[in-house]
């Protein structure tokens, strides 16, 4: 009786999904483009001509259109893909520096987002990826290309009513600071204040070269991760938890006081921590199987064609160490749509 209850949530909610998803498709229409910036959240592939901080190998990209590896963090779409998908933008959205990039491509949206950078200058420099600053300057060679394409009017007009994404934090605090010297400075309410600086000096630079809708996404919950829960099946990591939390209140505070100051701009939170606390604290709820692993990797990242990847990773919570499902994702990008798009308006 128990496995036919939780069969029949598991498609309640698989129909709720499904029908957020048919919302944000019907409520778009008025975004032109996404463009993503920030760490392996939201990482279409930056990172592949890089000595480090590369995915572009199985078992990476195992459940993506075509099962290629394309450099994203997850076993197929991440979160900018599915939020573009369900706006009805496009099915994927590419790195910036993909190779073969279209002229179509650059008319609706590119990601520069790399995974392991921060926005703490010091995160992307200790892990050798593209840093923030510089995913800045590619932003600004994007629109000199677009206007090339489009001409200066209609690239000025695709900017401001695209859709921008933002995810930082994660590795500041977990590399810079937990593992890294940065607590050495800063306490760590004042580390996370300096973030949120650092967060909304970004945003003010992107809106000063035209962008004015903003999606920014909270931190993941560092202490659900697998790499944060100890063997046997643990629960969540409250400490860790309450850490991001407490990052998190601050940054949304951050960009309510940014969209005072810009009232032309929609600036909205992307609250992802508390949907993945509810995912991996009652799994079965949702239709998974396990929470406390990665389906590859385990605790770790994924090694290239690792033997010990699960076969269906749709009973995993978690893809790798700390990078979440497509499934995962998709359930994630519903509750943040059907929770926002309304601010958009």
């Amino acid at each position: 009786m128990a496995s036919a209850s939780s069969f029949i949530l598991f498609i309640l909610q698989a129909c709720a999904c499904l029908f957020f998803y048919n919302i944000g498709a019907q409520a778009n229409k008025t975004f032109s483009a996404i463009f993503s910036f920030g760490d392996s959240i939201l990482d279409t592939g930056m990172n592949n001509n890089l000595l480090s901080g590369r995915c572009n190998y199985p078992p990476y990209g195992r459940d993506f259109p075509g099962k290629v590896a394309t450099g994203r963090f997850c076993n197929g779409k991440n979160p900018t893909d599915l939020i573009a998908e369900a706006l009805g933008i496009k099915d994927t959205v590419p790195a910036y520096l993909k190779p073969d990039l279209q002229s179509d491509d650059l008319l609706t949206g590119v990601g520069f987002a790399s995974g392991g950078s921060g926005i703490d200058p010091l995160t992307s420099s200790t892990l050798g990826v593209v840093a923030m600053s510089q995913q800045l300057q590619y932003f600004k060679d994007y629109i000199g290309k677009l206007k090339g394409i489009a001409g200066e009017e209609k690239a000025k007009a695709i900017i401001a009513n695209s859709l921008v994404l933002m995810s930082a934090g994660n590795n500041d605090i977990g590399v810079s600071y937990n593992a890294g010297m940065r607590k050495l400075e800063y306490t760590f309410p004042a580390y996370c204040a300096q973030l949120v600086t650092w967060s909304t000096t970004f945003l003010e630079q992107l809106y000063a070269l035209g962008a004015r809708r903003f999606g920014v996404l909270s931190t993941v919950a560092f202490g659900c991760e697998p790499s944060a829960r100890l063997t046997g099946g643990s629960a969540c990591s409250m400490a860790a938890n309450l850490g991001a939390q407490m990052y998190n209140n601050l940054l949304k505070a951050g960009i309510a006081s940014l969209q005072s100051k810009h009232p032309d701009a929609k600036l909205v939170f992307f609250d992802i921590f508390t949907p993945l606390v509810n995912i991996a604290s009652n799994p079965q709820q949702f239709g998974f199987q396990n929470a406390n692993s990665g389906c590859c990797g385990g605790t770790s990242i994924c090694l290239p064609f690792s033997p010990f990847t699960c076969p269906d990773a749709s009973t995993y919570v978690f893809w790798d160490f700390v990078h979440p499902t497509e499934k995962t994702y998709r359930i994630i990008v519903s509750d943040v749509l059907n929770k926002t798009l309304s601010s958009f308006s």
